[in-house]
């Protein structure tokens, strides 16, 4: 089975959607990962949940999680208010690396490799078996690639 086959429509977001509503996108859909995407719906970056939750947590706690246990939940209803005002770029790392992307020839090993390699939930499938710099036609999770390798149970 090729990528091409394997890929299902994935929610995407662009550098500028608001950090908000990606959060809210993640929760609906029940997403490990958003694609951000430009104009043209070439994918330029993935957004794991868990560095969204990242923004979400101040410094301070980050760098000493035994502080979390201070915050009682009146505190934890109000997490999400540290995304007011910000974009999906501005949870970017500066340095990001390429997202992982594979062409619509690509086989379940070059698949699961690149995954494994980008350390990434999911992977843009491009639609052009000849390019990794063409519109998105969908993606791939983790999950719909296990459920595709598999045994039966």
């Amino acid at each position: 089975m090729r990528a091409g086959e394997l890929a299902v429509d994935h929610p995407t977001v662009t550098a500028d959607t608001s950090a908000l509503d990606a959060a809210r996108l993640l929760a609906e859909h029940r997403l490990l990962g958003l694609i951000v995407v430009d104009d043209r719906r070439r994918p330029k970056a993935v957004l794991p949940g868990s560095q969204l939750l990242g923004a979400l947590i101040p410094q301070y706690v980050r760098d000493d999680p035994a502080l979390a246990r201070a915050y009682d939940e009146g505190h934890a209803d109000r997490l999400c208010e540290r995304l007011a005002g910000k974009r999906v770029a501005d949870l970017l790392p500066a340095n990001r690396t390429p997202p992982p992307v594979v062409d619509a020839d690509a086989t379940v090993m070059e698949i699961a490799s690149v995954m494994a390699a980008a350390r990434s939930p999911v992977v843009a499938v491009s639609g052009d078996p000849r390019s990794t710099d063409a519109p998105m036609i969908g993606a791939i999770t983790v999950a719909d690639l296990l459920t595709r390798v598999l045994p039966p149970a």
